[in-house]
């Protein structure tokens, strides 16, 4: 049986969106105010710092922790390949020689003498941030990303799963209310965001990935073929982390629904028009909906839109902690620190100060919080 559901969603021809593109830590943002950038441009970029491997040394050698140094064919900072002796002993009969080698490529961060480990750090992982949004970009953050604005049609979705997406609109279908087969799907489809009318199946959706569509949004979709899709149950929390092409929009709920008039009208307005998408859905709360966003060529200046602005946090905002520890916690925003924090994992991370209706208060990183609307 079909379950719609009616959150007030928002459809609109003409609206203002505002768009947070943050770095997870500090790193070089690469456009001006000002600029016009397309969604797929990369306006910031950051390294993660490498994984560590640790090579017990003294326990390979046999030897006091203290001495370590004395065996060390590496000192710090330097570059390592894996599998390469950074310690032996020198003993007088070769073949006894004892020898420790590295595990990974990367590069010695210490040498203990206390307990007798090296620490060999990987090499930095490069982070990308996109513009999302062919828009102008409205702010830059100074080492963390900027402010992305534009101007169109706003469509946001009941459920979603997959996570940010771009391509050109393609409606297949003459009405909301049609099914179609995997056959409706067709090569030529690659790489769009694929109108497909009321019910989307699991053969439907398998013959989408292999074309290569970015996106398909439907009115409905069944739970048993989400759950086949993901290969688990979703529980309370956020999708949009699954690494799964292509994305899927739902606008009205699980089952055989028409998709809305509004929403079908609007989008087939716009076939061949360049859009962003994302599937990132918050369950049950309501406050976090899929998206598609079809930026205008060009407002007419005496436009009034919509503004759909989606900023950020600030202090007195309620929010809910989304990750372990402290995953479905309630509480405002106290403060927000400026720059970047080194948090319990030695990662430096940017943090929010959190209280709770209890009055304990908690320091939590940004991308474990979700706004709460109200």
């Amino acid at each position: 049986m079909p379950h719609a559901y009616t959150p007030g969603l928002r459809v609109t021809e003409r609206a203002k969106v505002r768009k947070e593109r943050l770095l997870p830590i500090a790193g070089k943002v690469l456009v001006q105010a000002g600029a016009r950038v397309r969604a797929e441009d990369v306006v910031a970029r950051a390294e993660l710092p490498g994984d560590v491997s640790t090579v017990n040394v003294v326990n390979i050698l046999g030897i006091p922790a203290a001495e370590i140094g004395q065996y060390m064919l590496k000192k710090g900072g330097d570059a390592v390949a894996r599998d390469e002796v950074i310690a032996e002993t020198r003993p007088f009969i070769k073949w006894f020689k004892a020898v420790a080698r590295a595990p990974v490529d990367g590069t010695i961060e210490s040498i203990s003498s206390i307990t007798g480990q090296v620490l060999i750090r990987t090499a930095p992982r490069p982070v990308e941030l996109t513009a999302y949004l062919d828009g102008t970009v409205a702010e830059v953050i100074e080492r963390e990303g900027v402010v992305v604005e534009t101007h169109g049609a706003f469509v946001q979705g009941i459920f979603g799963v997959g996570g940010e997406t771009h391509g050109e609109i393609a409606v297949i279908v003459e009405r909301p209310d049609e099914v179609i087969g995997p056959d409706r799907l067709t090569p030529d489809l690659k790489g769009k965001l694929v109108v497909a009318g009321s019910l989307v199946t699991s053969e439907v959706y398998e013959r989408a990935s292999a074309l290569g569509i970015a996106a398909l949004v439907c009115g409905g979709f069944h739970d048993r073929d989400l759950r086949r899709l993901l290969g688990y149950d979703l529980g309370v929390a956020i999708t949009g982390h699954e690494n799964i092409q292509p994305i899927l929009i739902i606008t009205e709920g699980f089952g055989p629904i028409a998709m809305a008039e509004a929403t079908f009208d609007l989008l087939r307005a716009h076939v061949g028009q360049r859009a962003s998408a994302n599937g990132a859905t918050q369950i049950r709360a309501g406050v976090l909906r899929p998206e598609i966003i079809i930026p205008a060529a060009k407002a007419a200046a005496d436009e009034v839109l919509a503004d759909i602005a989606m900023v950020g946090l600030t202090a007195g905002s309620p929010v809910r902690i989304i990750r372990e520890p402290g995953f479905g916690r309630i509480g405002v925003v106290k403060s927000l620190p400026a720059g970047v924090v080194e948090i319990e994992s030695e990662s430096k991370v940017r943090v929010a100060e959190v209280q709770f209706p209890d009055g304990t208060t908690a320091t939590v990183p940004r991308a474990n919080l979700e706004a709460i609307e109200t």
